[in-house]
């Protein structure tokens, strides 16, 4: 018995010691892979925006290549968990094609990673309010661009972006149109009212992160809230299926849902829709929750991400 209990023992201190060292390993990854990104972000924005709550935002800033003969509509479209990257990039351009002057900004000050700890950190180590304000700073540069029509700013994000684009919506109603691909939703009628604009909804029917009930109850407080609202809901698709532009337009769900995109920017922001014109409310902080940032690191596990 006395030797059983001893291998026991042994058994329970190796899996202690690999226990600690793969949390020395994983928070040393997380670390190193910090000290790159800044250097990551710098090879692919080509601007700064000014911002009186801090640091300058860095951003990427895509303009339609055909000159209109007036001005545009826009899109603040924001990253992934994973912080800004080429996959965004891609979208901004290919939104830019289509006739919006499009800015995807650095919501994590300096942040981007393909390591899914890293990616978990940067939205525990971003608050809400402070992403809200560096928002504040890039719909206000938006808006003052000469080539930009102020009443028709839009914002749209996937993932982390589309919890940020709802949350942010609803404290600035002056955001023209919001679309949320599978992000936690605001689902409070009495926040919702406070929407300029209409909302598009996109969502994984296999999306273990966002439940299907929560995203119902997002509809009903849309309904409630009286939101012109577009909801759907892509059966059997996992968290974070609409990935680069080159994917989207080999065809199947994800242009489904990226024509959604497009039809749905087009019907709330293109000539003859109401432009919004409502004063900035003050901005609330809903910061995620554990279980939410659980559920989303298992949404991610065995999918990749490279820069």
């Amino acid at each position: 018995m006395k030797s059983v209990g001893k291998w026991i023992g042994r058994i329970v201190v190796g899996i202690l010691a690999v226990a600690v060292v793969l949390v020395v390993l994983v928070a040393g990854a997380v670390v190193i892979d910090g000290f790159s990104g800044p250097a990551r972000l710098d090879a692919i924005v080509n601007t700064r925006i000014p911002n009186a709550g801090g640091p300058e935002v860095r951003a990427y800033v895509a303009r339609p290549s055909t000159p209109g003969p007036g001005k545009y509509p826009a899109v603040i479209l924001i990253h992934e968990f994973w912080g800004l990257t080429p996959e965004i990039i891609g979208k901004a351009e290919a939104l830019a094609q289509e006739g919006y002057v499009v800015v995807a900004p650095d919501t994590f000050r300096g942040s981007t990673t393909s390591l899914l700890p890293r990616a978990i950190f940067q939205v525990i180590s971003n608050k809400p309010e402070q992403v809200d304000g560096d928002l504040t700073a890039v719909f206000d540069w938006l808006s003052a661009q000469p080539d930009v029509e102020p009443g028709r700013v839009a914002i749209a994000g996937f993932c982390y972006g589309g919890t940020a684009s709802i949350r942010y919506a609803v404290n600035n109603p002056k955001i023209a149109a919001t679309a949320v691909f599978y992000g936690t939703p605001v689902v409070d009628a009495a926040k919702l009212k406070a929407l300029g604009g209409p909302v598009l909804g996109v969502f994984g029917g296999a999306d273990a992160s966002i439940p299907l009930s929560e995203v119902s109850a997002f509809e009903t407080g849309l309904t409630e809230a009286g939101v012109k609202h577009e909801i759907t809901v892509y059966d059997g698709q996992p968290h974070a299926f609409v990935r680069s532009i080159e994917e989207i337009r080999q065809g199947g769900v994800q242009q489904q849902a990226w024509n959604q995109l497009l039809a749905f920017l087009k019907g709330s922001l293109q000539a003859g829709a109401p432009a919004s014109h409502v004063e900035v409310q003050q901005r609330a902080d809903d910061a995620p929750t554990v279980a939410y940032l659980i559920q989303l690191a298992l949404a991610h596990l065995g999918t990749t991400h490279t820069h």
